[in-house]
């Protein structure tokens, strides 16, 4: 391999791991047409309503798929959303908790906090559009 190629890959490579997982600013959404949803919530209260999946779908594409993939089809970079259970309370906790925390490791932002930057109705309206996306 000569210089150049080598010389190419490496920064290729530093690239790609140093801005990987991006500086990506939180989209506002417009949550028009939902009922507020208060902070003690921890069980989706948007199941299956269809303003919430079209909401959660746009949602989801300006703040979520850099990282967890366009249609929550993960390319490996985040988990794959698609296998979340649907319609499960714990997974529904689990969910709104990560979302609003965050997720740190070792000092590194795996994914930044969303509390106070995306409202209760939006993140229930992202879970509410994850669940109809087949896992298959």
């Amino acid at each position: 391999m000569n210089k150049l190629t080598k010389l190419a890959c490496c920064v290729l490579t530093l690239s790609t791991l140093s801005f990987g997982h991006g500086d990506v600013t939180p989209q506002a959404m417009d949550t028009k047409g939902l009922p507020h949803v208060s902070d003690d919530v921890i069980v989706n209260p948007l199941r299956e309503n269809a303003t919430a999946i079209e909401i959660g779908k746009s949602g989801y594409n300006s703040n979520c798929a850099r990282c967890h993939g366009l249609g929550a089809v993960s390319g490996g970079i985040a988990p794959d959303l698609r296998y979340l259970e649907a319609g499960d309370d714990d997974t529904d906790e689990y969910f709104i908790g990560k979302v609003q925390e965050g997720a740190v490791r070792n000092g590194n932002v795996y994914m930044p906090p969303f509390k106070g930057v995306l409202s209760n109705e939006a993140i229930w309206a992202i879970r509410t559009w994850i669940e109809t996306v087949p896992a298959d």
